[in-house]
């Protein structure tokens, strides 16, 4: 099974991407079809050994929508949004030009002659033809036996007109029944109108929504300088780049491709992936991404990954996929949006039959003003927009601070955690340790050269560390013979005859023959035959953000909790260290999953963040698994979220995020629900024995705002 996020276009309601959703989900082949409408993409699961994506693309203009395919689908999608946008504002303008007159004579007079009906509907017929899309639509849809809240624009303004029209050419049938003969021609405009602005607002805050992904896609340049066998150097576009090729890359130039330094070196500043700040040096052999910015130096690269399968694609793919999930909280909206449009036809009709038998034929004009302002100002589009504009703001904001989120389901269960489990090395400690003190006695100075010697050699984890110290104060190694480890203990060797030796204390106790006091506390000692030489502390150390990590999520609400397999004096230091109260040492892989089960039994809601791999039992066991990244990880293909930095204050930010994200679906489903259940009645006309009564005009400016305000609260999360 293949995984596709494809953009959609023609959709413009809820009620659409429910269509699509439900075309694409019922072929054979495809196992999982979910549309986001806020985002316009269908993300689909399907087989291609039973189902291609041309076949998926021809089943879905069947239903009168249609898919963009093509090997540059998200700038093809782009540049189709730009020119139905452009166009639709065209349209909005055109109708405003010929629907204000029609109001504004509306008005003045009330009771227009019959000379002054025929010039509103001539005025009226552009607006008509502006808004054709509406009808193309609702008419494809009843075709197949559906309807969309183009169904219901369609309606309310045909019968509108249809009866204006009817008054126009027979005013008398009216005047023998003793009513007077109305014309709506400004409630056809004005619906139309409200509409099509409102569909404007909408197109132009949904591209707002997007954003954080446009500016992924663009860190990628288009084009990269290809250096041939010769040595010569071409722009080239990036599709053209094979494994293996060499890019050249100057100062100031985002980096077009993944792949290894080949000749030369610079600095790098990888933050816009890693959110790293301080630049990183990268030499022969080192790995640079695609969209990081080299600083000082030019190099070449040999190019490992490019297009689509750069760790920025990678980003970008995932955000997309994230963006297009449903949040559990969708499934409700989307058996409302199902019914929606037909119960709100019914209760139009109702309204309509309503009216007549309990105040009669003399007041058909109230009657139907009321059955077409239901028709109208009920916008299932508010209730579509609800969750995924709010989702796809969400998400993209975690990406553009570093936090990347799988799916939907883990940005709604994330701000239900009060729970946070904690691995200690590599998330709460830097992960390596290094030399944090040192006490230095006569001669080290002069023996200093052996000690680096031996410990290059030295395949002891602490080794690593003591090198790149005596490295950074400049010491160079020199020369050394009969070089030998000893298990549990350290190494030993001769220079220039005489012996040397680096190890633990029981070593240091061995070698000197307890003729020296040992300082307690270090954890590596050197010396020579006679004396002690030198004493360095080695350990992992505290992250500078853990402590202020370990506060914020205190202040959340949220209890914290560590687990290393580390002994008990260091677990110890590092929870004193970080603020952090509940701790647990000596714990196997086994017994961290084991450790959330419990706190799970004890009905927490848990979140495990760990390095992804010797994790994983916990990880996969956890309601929301988090994993500690720098950017290039594979864990952030497991996790649920991915921190793509060492930076742990984003596991606050992250939770912080969910939470507004929730709050921010649940107000907007509160008021796209309350604004039915209270403009519904309004329209229908149950405050016409106090006056009030909703025109369609009105009607439709609310039903317009009601998706703009929508979209605007969940931009709210842009902030």
């Amino acid at each position: 099974m293949e995984k596709q996020v494809i953009p959609v276009l023609e959709m413009s309601c809820a009620v659409c991407a429910a269509t699509v959703e439900k075309t694409v989900g019922g072929l054979a082949g495809v196992g999982e079809a979910t549309v986001n409408f806020s985002a316009n993409t269908l993300q689909v699961v399907y087989d291609p050994q039973k189902i291609s994506l041309t076949e998926i693309q021809a089943a879905v203009r069947a239903a009168g929508y249609d898919l963009v395919i093509s090997e540059n689908a998200e700038a093809d999608a782009a540049d189709a949004e730009q020119r139905n946008y452009r166009a639709l504002k065209r349209r909005t303008a055109g109708a405003w030009i010929f629907g204000i007159p029609v109001m504004v004579l509306s008005m003045i007079f009330h009771n227009p002659s019959s000379a002054l009906a025929w010039v509103l509907m001539v005025l009226t017929l552009p607006v008509l033809y502006l808004g054709r899309s509406f009808y193309v639509s609702g008419w494809r849809a009843a075709k197949r036996g559906r309807a969309n809240m183009d169904t219901l624009v369609m309606l309310s303004t045909a019968v509108s007109f249809l009866f204006s029209l009817f008054t126009t050419i027979y005013p008398s049938f009216w005047n023998s029944m003793g009513l007077t003969p109305h014309v709506y021609y400004e409630a056809v405009s004005m619906i139309i109108a409200f509409v099509l602005t409102g569909k404007l607002l909408e197109a132009r805050a949904k591209q707002s929504t997007s954003a954080s992904i446009r500016s992924l896609m663009e860190l990628q340049p288009d084009t990269a300088r290809l250096v041939d066998e010769k040595g010569e150097e071409r722009d080239v576009p990036v599709a053209m780049l094979r494994l293996g090729d060499r890019v050249s890359v100057r100062p100031g130039e985002k980096i077009p491709v993944d792949g290894i330094v080949w000749d030369g070196g610079s600095f790098v500043d990888e933050s816009m992936i890693s959110g790293e700040s301080e630049a990183v040096e990268k030499q022969p052999g080192d790995r640079v991404l695609a969209g990081t910015l080299n600083q000082r130096g030019a190099f070449l690269l040999k190019v490992e990954a490019s297009g689509s399968d750069t760790v920025l694609a990678r980003m970008v793919r995932m955000v997309r996929e994230a963006q297009g999930s449903k949040a559990p909280v969708q499934g409700l909206v989307d058996k409302v949006a199902a019914v929606f449009v037909p119960t709100v036809m019914v209760l139009s009709v109702f309204t309509f039959v309503i009216w007549l038998v309990v105040a009669g034929w003399g007041m058909f004009p109230h009657a139907l003003l009321s059955a077409v302002s239901v028709l109208v100002i009920a916008c299932p589009c508010a209730l579509g927009l609800a969750t995924p504009t709010a989702l796809t703001v969400g998400i993209g904001k975690g990406a553009q601070q570093h936090i990347l989120i799988k799916d939907a389901f883990a940005l709604e269960n994330m701000c239900r955690v009060n729970a946070v489990v904690l691995d200690k090395t590599g998330t709460l400690t830097e992960g390596a340790p290094r030399v944090v003190s040192e006490k230095l006695y006569p001669d080290f100075e002069r023996y200093a050269p052996v000690l680096l010697a031996a410990e290059v050699r030295s395949e002891h984890p602490l080794a690593l560390s003591l090198v790149e110290h005596l490295r950074q104060k400049g010491i160079i190694p020199t020369d050394i013979s009969a070089f030998e480890s000893i298990t549990g203990k350290g190494v030993v060797c001769e220079y220039g005859g005489a012996p040397f030796w680096i190890g633990n204390k029981a070593m240091a106790v061995e070698r000197l023959n307890g003729d020296t006091v040992l300082p307690d506390s270090y954890t590596v000692y050197f010396g020579n035959a006679h004396s002690l030489l030198a004493t360095f502390e080695v350990k992992d150390t505290l992250k500078p953000t853990s402590k202020e990590a370990v506060a914020q999520l205190k202040q959340c609400g949220v209890e914290v909790y560590m687990l290393t397999g580390d002994k008990e004096s260091s677990a110890l230091e590092i929870a004193q260290a970080a603020g952090i109260d509940h701790y647990r040492w000596n714990v196997l892989p086994d017994d961290k999953e084991q450790f959330v089960v419990n706190l799970q039994q004890q009905g927490k809601c848990v979140a495990m963040v760990g390095d992804g791999i010797n994790d994983s039992q916990a990880l996969a066991r956890a309601d929301v698994s988090v994993a500690m990244g720098k950017g290039t990880d594979v864990a952030m293909d497991v996790a649920m979220v991915t921190l793509m930095n060492s930076d742990l204050t984003l596991l606050p930010k992250t939770v912080a995020l969910s939470r507004k994200t929730v709050r921010i679906i649940r107000e907007n489903l509160f008021w796209a629900f309350g604004y039915n259940v209270v403009c519904i009645p309004i329209a229908a006309g149950v405050l016409f024995p106090l006056g009030i009564l909703l025109t369609p005009m009105w009607a439709s400016a609310a039903m317009a705002f009601s998706s703009v305000s929508v979209i605007l609260n969940s931009l709210r999360l842009r902030k």
